[in-house]
Order: C-alpha cells, then sequence, then structure tokens
C-alpha cells in the first residue's frame, strides 16, 4: 500500500507516538508563523520559559491584524513585537507589509516541512505541500522552544478532483462545495488531502484558497501536492531552490475518500451566518446589497485582485455599494500597480486599504446594520465584521465583483460581458524590504513593553472537588468570536488580560463579565452544545474566560484548537457521555465533581452532580496522561515551570 503526502510528512517528523487515527503523535516542527493578535502572548509565553533563541528552522512574527492606531496600544505592541523578534530571533513582518499566510508563502513556505502557527488559517501553506497546523499560541511558543508538537493522528480525507473550472467558477467555489456537502464540522479529526487530474488547471494561490478555508470544515490540515505548479510558483518568487517534488504514491491509501468534478461546479455562496451555510448564487440573487468586499486570506491571490479589476474595467460601481478592496501583501499590492490594474478598481470606485487582515477581523469597515455585505474572506460568523446585526456573505471574486456592479447579489455568468480570463506573468516585482531579519544576537537586545502589556495571571491547580454555578448555557457551533470577540475596540488589549476578559461572552450576555466577577475565586462553569468553539485559534478564548473563573466546560463536542487551549489553560472539557443529558442542566444550576482530580486520573468516565436538581449525569474527558497533569497543575504553563524547576535541581 502506497503513502500519501500526510503519512509521508508525518513519518519524517514523527518523534512520539505511533501513527493510528486517533491516538496522540509528537510531532517536530520546522517553522512557526505568529501573527499579532495572538503573537504578543505568544511572546510573552517565550519570554516567561527563559530560553535564548527560537530553535526551529526559521520562526517569523507578522502585523496583520492590529493595524488600526486610535491610540498608543497597537503601535506600542507593535514595536514590543520588533523588539522581541530581535531578541529571541524571528524574522518580523512590518505593519502594513501583509497577510501572514499570504507572505509567508511567497517568502519562506517549503514543501516538505512542518509549519505551526497561531492563527487557524495557517493550513494555508498546505497549498505548497507542507503540512501546517493552526494552534494555541502558547503551543506556537513550546515548539519555538524545540517542543514537540502533540496533536491526535488524523485521518486523511483523499479529496479526488477531476475536470476543469469552468468560466466565471474559481477556487473559492471549491471549498464552498466542500462546506456545501459537509458543514463546518466534516473535516474534524482529518487533514484533507487533495489529488487528481483536476490539479493541473489549479494554480499554487488557487490551491491556497481552497487549503485556508479548510479550516471552516474542521480539518486539522489541508495537504496539496509539491508539483509544477508550486515549481512555478517558487520561480515567480525568485526561490525555486526551495522546491522538491512532494507527491502521494499512484498505490497511496486514505481513510475517507470525495470526488469533485470541477466541471460541474457553478458560483456558490455562504449565507449569514455559518460558512457552511451554502447556496447557488442564483437561489439568492437579486437581493439589494450594501458593501462588496475583495481580498483577506482566504482571497489572497494577485489573479483575485486582477480578475476584479478586469471585471470592473471602465464601469462604476453601484452608488449604494461601498467596494472594498484589501490587498493582501504589499508586493501584490505594488503588482496590481504596474500591472494598471489597481488603477481600475480605483477608477471603478473602490475603496483600497492598507495590506492586511482589516475587516475581515473586524478591523473597520464594518457593514451597515442589517444589510448584506459580501465579503471573500473566510467567516462570517455573527458580529465578526464589526457590526452586531450584520448580514455577511461569503463569495469568490468574480460574483462579488459582479454584484458590486450591481447593486445587487449577482450570479456573474449573467453579467453581459465575456470572462476576463487572466495568466499571471511569470516574472514579478519581489518585495522583502518590510521583512526584518532577525539580529544576529540578541543578548543585548532590549525588550520594550508600554503600558498595556502586562504579565500573564498566575493559575492555581484544579481543587480537589469542583463545584460552580452554569454562568452561561450556549447552543451549537458556538464560535471564539462569541466567546472573545475581535475588533478594533477589543484586539487592543490582547497583551492585558484583565482588560480583555470584560469582553468575553459580551456579544451572547452582557452579564457575563460581572457575574463571573463574582465567582472568579470559587470557579464557574459554561455549558455548550456541539463543535463548541469553533473558528479562530485564539487563545484568549481560554486565557480570558480562565480568568474569570472558568474551571470546566461540559459540551456535546469541541473544535480541536479550542478544546486543547482549554486544557493549555487548566479549564477541564468534559463531553455528555449522553447528548440529550444537555437538557437536563440550566444556567445558574450548581455542578459538582466530588474527588474531581483523582477521577480524572483513574480514567474517562466523570460522575457530575447537579446539586440545583438533585440529579447526576455521566461525562467523559478525552485527555492524555500528559494533558490531566496540565489540568491538575493548573495550566500547561506551570507544567513547564515545574520541568524547569525538576532541571534546575537536577
Amino acid at each position: 500500500m502506497g503513502k500519501n503526502i500526510t503519512w509521508k510528512i508525518i513519518e519524517d517528523h514523527l518523534v512520539e507516538g505511533e501513527m493510528i487515527p486517533g491516538e496522540e503523535i509528537g510531532l517536530k516542527i520546522d517553522q512557526t508563523l505568529t501573527q499579532d493578535a495572538t503573537g504578543t502572548m505568544v511572546m510573552l509565553e517565550f519570554e516567561s520559559m527563559g530560553i535564548p533563541r527560537v530553535k526551529t528552522e526559521l520562526s517569523a512574527q507578522y502585523v496583520d491584524h492590529n493595524l488600526i492606531q486610535e491610540d498608543y496600544k497597537n503601535p506600542d505592541d507593535h514595536l514590543f513585537l520588533r523588539s522581541a523578534c530581535k531578541k529571541y530571533g524571528l524574522h518580523f513582518s512590518r505593519p502594513g507589509n501583509g497577510v501572514s499566510h499570504p507572505v509567508h508563502m511567497e517568502r519562506f513556505g517549503i514543501p516538505g516541512k512542518t509549519l505551526l502557527g497561531s492563527d487557524s488559517h495557517t493550513p494555508a501553506a498546505g497549498s505548497l505541500g507542507m503540512l501546517a497546523i493552526g494552534a494555541g499560541g502558547l503551543e506556537v511558543a513550546l515548539a519555538m522552544a524545540a517542543e514537540p508538537f502533540y496533536v491526535k493522528m488524523p485521518e486523511v480525507w483523499g479529496v479526488k478532483l477531476t475536470g476543469e473550472l469552468p468560466d466565471w467558477v474559481s477556487a473559492k467555489d471549491v471549498i464552498l462545495e466542500m462546506l456545501r456537502r459537509h458543514d463546518v464540522d466534516g473535516g474534524v479529526g482529518r487533514v484533507i488531502e487533495y489529488y487528481g487530474p483536476g490539479l493541473e488547471s489549479l494554480t499554487a494561490m488557487d490551491r491556497h484558497v481552497i487549503a485556508n478555508m479548510g479550516t471552516e470544515l474542521g480539518a486539522t490540515s489541508t495537504v496539496f501536492p509539491s508539483d509544477d505548479a508550486v515549481r512555478r510558483f517558487l520561480r515567480q518568487q525568485q526561490r525555486e531552490d526551495a522546491w522538491r517534488e512532494l507527491v502521494a504514491d499512484s498505490d497511496a491509501a486514505y481513510d475517507a475518500h470525495e470526488e469533485i468534478n470541477l466541471s460541474e461546479l457553478e458560483p456558490l455562496i455562504a449565507l449569514p451566518s455559518s460558512p457552511g451555510n451554502v447556496v447557488p448564487v442564483r437561489e439568492v440573487a437579486g437581493q439589494e446589497i450594501y458593501q462588496s468586499y475583495v481580498g483577506s486570506s482566504a482571497n489572497p491571490g494577485f489573479r483575485d485582485f486582477a480578475i476584479a479589476g478586469l471585471i470592473v474595467d471602465g464601469k462604476q460601481v453601484h452608488d449604494r455599494v461601498s467596494f472594498d478592496v484589501n490587498p493582501t501583501s504589499r508586493q501584490i499590492l505594488e503588482n496590481l500597480i504596474s500591472g494598471s490594474y489597481l488603477g481600475k478598481l480605483v477608477r471603478s470606485g473602490a475603496r483600497i486599504h492598507q495590506a492586511g487582515c482589516n475587516g475581515c477581523i473586524g478591523m473597520g469597515q464594518a457593514p451597515a446594520t442589517g444589510r448584506i455585505s459580501l465579503r471573500t474572506v473566510p467567516r462570517n460568523f455573527p458580529g465578526r465584521s464589526g457590526t452586531k446585526e450584520d448580514a455577511v456573505y461569503l463569495c469568490s471574486p468574480e460574483t462579488a465583483a459582479a454584484s458590486a456592479l450591481t447593486g445587487e447579489i449577482t450570479d456573474p455568468r449573467t453579467l453581459d460581458m465575456e470572462y476576463p480570463h487572466f495568466e499571471e506573468a511569470e516574472e514579478i516585482s519581489i518585495n522583502t524590504e518590510m521583512l526584518v531579519s532577525p539580529a544576529d544576537d540578541g543578548a543585548q537586545v532590549k525588550v520594550e513593553k508600554g503600558p498595556n502589556v502586562k504579565p500573564l495571571p498566575d493559575f492555581d491547580p484544579l481543587p480537589e472537588t469542583l463545584e460552580g454555578p452554569v454562568l452561561l448555557k450556549v447552543g451549537d457551533d458556538v464560535s471564539t468570536d462569541e466567546i472573545m470577540p475581535a475588533g478594533s475596540r477589543i484586539l487592543p488589549y490582547r497583551s492585558n488580560i484583565p482588560e480583555i476578559s470584560k469582553f468575553v461572552y459580551s456579544q451572547v450576555d452582557e452579564t457575563y463579565y460581572d457575574r463571573a466577577m463574582e465567582y472568579q475565586e470559587d470557579g464557574s462553569l459554561i455549558v455548550g452544545g456541539e463543535n463548541y468553539g469553533q473558528g479562530s485559534s485564539r487563545e484568549h478564548a481560554a486565557l480570558a474566560p480562565r480568568y474569570l473563573g472558568l474551571r470546566a466546560v461540559l459540551a456535546k463536542s469541541y473544535a480541536r484548537i479550542h478544546w486543547q487551549n482549554l486544557v493549555n489553560f487548566g479549564i477541564l472539557p468534559l463531553t455528555f457521555s449522553r447528548p440529550e443529558d444537555y437538557d437536563k442542566i440550566g444556567q445558574d444550576d450548581v455542578l459538582v465533581i466530588p474527588n474531581v482530580r483523582e477521577v480524572i486520573r483513574q480514567g474517562s468516565q466523570v460522575p457530575v452532580e447537579n446539586r440545583t436538581t438533585g440529579k447526576q449525569i455521566t461525562a467523559e474527558h478525552a485527555m492524555t496522561d500528559r494533558q490531566v497533569r496540565m489540568i491538575l497543575e493548573g495550566s500547561l504553563i506551570n507544567v513547564i515551570r515545574g520541568k524547569q524547576g525538576e532541571e534546575v535541581e537536577a
């Protein structure tokens, strides 16, 4: 039986465990990626370890999320990150240089390498034949210190692509088709690996679009082969020496199978407020829109902007529509200028923003209340845009540009024009000037910390008996955007846990913070439904609730990254043994787990008493002995500090 690409990379990087689906494995990490919304905490965590330099082959820090400078907080943190990179040996991508994922792909991606990132869309690098995984910041900090990354061995889901995309259909429609079929949890516990003759018509950046949004399926990662398309991309980036062929064996096996005939696809769109709520554009065509937005890590390629420019060339967008264009890297922006595509967009009425995440993460460009916003971004969770009552639809650049012209949701195939076929030039302008290399010796570099940078809170060990009220009961598919919102008002506090904690669950229940503070010392719980914690990898969605006294979550199921983040910060993640027991617990009920330390040591079954109703249910935990230790000691940080103390004594 032959090997698929995922197995080959894992086998090359396996340092602990066996490659049995569901079993925990440890992987050597070659590269790390951090961005400023999560990277400030990563740097504080790395600093706390007392290690002088990163030990990876390459680590890079990007400033792409928190670009709005309303006051001192963001610029102070930019200086903090710059100085920390110099001291600890990371590459630093300056504000305005672009979104982490396409810039990393342009400058640092290497086929066959592993990449761990404190951003859930890190798997976008799978477009180059890497195994790239999103994780919590603390795990990335540990990888920077050369510690293995632990994850459950995923199943490998082989997706065979045949045919060729029709006119007006592009890579975004491929991943939207996957979401239409499988919703936001269809990829949980799996790496999606694409293969087949349909790949021949997909460029490396097309594959980036698909790999990026594999995250919205809940997948651990997405992997493409490193073939001639990847070689062409690296040659264009003047890095062909980094290329090596990496393809699946001809008789490769997969744990699950799927097939998509690209020729049969049509323009698709995800309705509010989930990436999995996908229908053909034609079914919702004609609805009036307020905004049309092109850019983000989910459609970051030069062609995505060029196609939009060619569609609107010589025309004017509807006077009601805000046509927002977010170049994803400084390099792409320069090439849009030299190729005259930017001029076409500007002339049509487009609003050009700086290279960065911007509106995708709620940093400006918020839509009007209740008005439709079409976006090429990866997510449309409620309120993520910055407008509480938003109506965000996810679509391709073709659909976004066509709809900007008409002022309503438009199937681009209905435009009275031929499809503007586009082929990118083999030689482009390369910009590396805004990537700052680390200092040769960081020993004398002083880390600059503004007044908003606060130390990590201390976390106490798990008590003998866990008891507390259920302060919140939520339903299915609760996202980390709802647990710990982003946006220009909140994200500047990312390095100030006491302050950012004031916004925990504020979009769901404005009283949560005040109620949680009443039980900060004694502890509290949350009850959730299926796929609890989907979305962003931000560890603040665990770290801030932990600061407020959250000691356990009881849910039907969890998203992978958030589950691990809960464990990392000493929050016990329990699953209902019988999902119907969810209905037996109400908000404000007091739950008790006697002898909880001994119970979780001895096995996976955890009896939970509802002291309010007098009833008892059974929950389960899926933690390894290593993870149980984190919960017992109060956090992974405490475990690390304990190990360091043991080494000093030895």
